[in-house]
């Protein structure tokens, strides 16, 4: 059973910092492409980015592009995504996803105020 547990949200201040996990379970995690996706209120859901798993490559929506960081951990079974310079408008239920298919985590809230 395919199991993804995210967490690391919270409130964080305009141009503060945070670090999501996700645990990822019920797969083999090594060969599955992994993406953050993210959901603000009123929004729709959008994807945030994605590491792939062939050449380690990432990719990242536009308005994230220079402050947020993909990446991956094979050994833990876990995918991350690093936040900095964070924004009013990043404020969000971000969620993990096994890229391609619909295997969802609980969500995670970030809000981002001062």
């Amino acid at each position: 059973q395919v199991q993804l547990v995210e967490s690391g949200g919270g409130l964080v201040q305009p141009g503060g910092s945070l670090r999501l996990s996700c645990a990822a379970s019920g797969f083999t995690f090594s060969s599955y492409a992994m993406s953050w996706y993210r959901q603000g209120p009123g929004k729709e859901r959008e994807l945030v980015a994605t590491t792939r798993v062939v050449g380690d490559s990432t990719v990242y929506l536009d308005s994230v592009k220079g402050r947020f960081t993909i990446s991956r951990d094979n050994a833990k079974n876990t995918v991350y995504l690093q936040m900095n310079s964070l924004k009013p408008e990043d404020t969000a239920v971000y969620y993990c996803k096994r890229t391609y298919y619909n295997n969802w985590g609980q969500g995670t809230q970030v809000t981002v105020s001062s």
